[in-house]
């Protein structure tokens, strides 16, 4: 008699689509090489070619061990939504596709705010800020057009360095400084410290949601694995990067906020006065784009791969697959475009980004993925029950975050437009430079 069990272990993930992925046992033994969305080839494009080492930079510059885990455990999942739909099927699938398409054409949306605000500064406001956003839309659609993870690592590396020394610079130059830029400059002033803030529901949301997107974007991370040289070393990129990004967030937000209190300005890059900012901006170019550039070609390639995925054309160079390709790009490139404009306050942008679309993305899914990975825990020890109702309450975190904060983040909106903190949709002010 056949066992069936050693019969499931055999199946074949690659034979799955994106809309017939199972939820199966493998063998553990088993090589996940021919699982794999992208495989190894001499005869096609080789997407496969990213090392750890650059891995760990495209994770710096894209910003979770859950989501990587639950991958390597399910080599077929290209993205977050194949993952969602192992645990909950095609319609939570599409649903998570969505929200993950969305959130990274908004960050796009974000990426060319910035790229914009920093051609304003460094021009001196020479054209409409419409046609910086539009130059800097063009160029993050040109960079994010290259098709592999390999080739954009370059870009990463001089983004990430380019960007960090900017923020550097900043921070050294608000310590120069005998009151904040954005603050009145004679007279007496409040800094606005507060070790425990009593802000209204609206601006506390907005806020938390702004805060929280700065290290939400791990759905990003999914994508490389596929064209990584190696999955297996997915936990060793990480761990480099969250420690990298977590002490320089945690160090140069304190020594800002000593220097600024609520005389942050929004994009942060200007809270050291008119030199320093362009010097930063000068400075920072590259990484503002590379930025905008990482978070579009995720977008992209998430949906060629679902176009073309159990196609010869995936990994081959024809007509299909270029066109496939850089339709993807130019779309939602200016899908991006036309939403930056539309929501012009570079903050509002990312709130919304992180209540709509990360909350669900990035706390509530997460959850679900390790509840069922780990079902049997909540019939096991303390510990065990303590970790299974501790995600159940994670779950039920994000959905406060995505419901209360869209809210919050709407409302604030809506009151900015009335206030005249915004211009309109397509406006030549710009609507960036605020401090919160």
């Amino acid at each position: 008699m056949i066992d069936e069990k050693k019969e499931i272990q055999a199946a074949p993930r690659a034979s799955y689509s994106a809309g017939e992925v199972e939820d199966a046992v493998f063998d553990p033994k088993a090589s996940n090489d021919d699982f794999e969305v992208f495989k190894k080839t001499t005869d096609g494009v080789d997407f496969r070619l990213v090392g750890w080492v650059r891995a760990s930079v495209i994770f710096l510059k894209d910003f979770a061990i859950v989501q990587g885990n639950f991958r390597n455990s399910h080599a077929h999942c290209h993205s977050i939504a194949d993952m969602a739909n192992v645990v909950g099927g095609p319609v939570l699938r599409e649903i998570c596709g969505a929200l993950f398409i969305a959130a990274y054409v908004l960050c796009t949306g974000s990426g060319i705010v910035g790229l914009a605000t920093a051609l304003n500064a460094l021009s001196d406001h020479a054209v409409c800020t419409v046609w910086w956003a539009f130059l800097s839309a063009c160029v993050i659609v040109a960079c994010a057009s290259v098709r592999k993870f390999q080739k954009i690592g370059w870009l990463t590396w001089a983004g990430f360095i380019s960007v960090y020394i900017a923020v550097f610079i900043v921070v050294v130059g608000v310590t120069t400084r005998d009151r904040p830029a954005a603050a009145p400059q004679e007279g007496p002033f409040d800094l606005g410290y507060h070790v425990i803030a009593y802000p209204t529901f609206i601006v506390g949301m907005t806020a938390s949601c702004t805060i929280f997107v700065s290290s939400a974007g791990t759905s990003a991370f999914l994508p490389v694995i596929s064209e990584m040289r190696n999955p297996k070393d997915y936990n060793k990129a990480v761990y480099v990067c969250m420690a990298i990004v977590q002490a320089s967030y945690l160090t140069f937000s304190l020594v800002v906020y000593k220097w600024c209190g609520k005389w942050v300005t929004n994009p942060s890059l200007g809270s050291a006065g008119p030199t320093v900012k362009k010097v930063a901006y000068g400075i920072g170019l590259i990484g503002l784009a590379v930025s905008g550039c990482l978070y579009l070609h995720v977008a992209a390639k998430y949906i060629f791969v679902r176009i073309l995925r159990n196609s010869r054309h995936l990994q081959q160079n024809t007509l299909v697959h270029w066109g496939t390709w850089f339709s993807c790009t130019i779309i939602l490139g200016a899908l991006a475009f036309i939403l930056a404009e539309a929501i012009p306050i570079f903050s509002y942008l990312i709130a919304l980004t992180g209540s709509i679309c990360f909350a669900p993305l990035a706390i509530c899914l997460p959850g679900w993925l390790w509840l069922h990975d780990h079902w049997a825990y909540r019939k096991r020890n303390a510990w065990q029950m303590f970790q299974w109702y501790g995600h159940w309450l994670l779950i039920a975190i994000g959905m406060f975050t995505c419901v209360g904060g869209t809210y919050g983040v709407v409302m604030a909106i809506k009151t900015a437009y009335a206030n005249g903190m915004i211009g309109g949709a397509f406006s030549c002010a710009d609507n960036s430079n605020t401090h919160g």
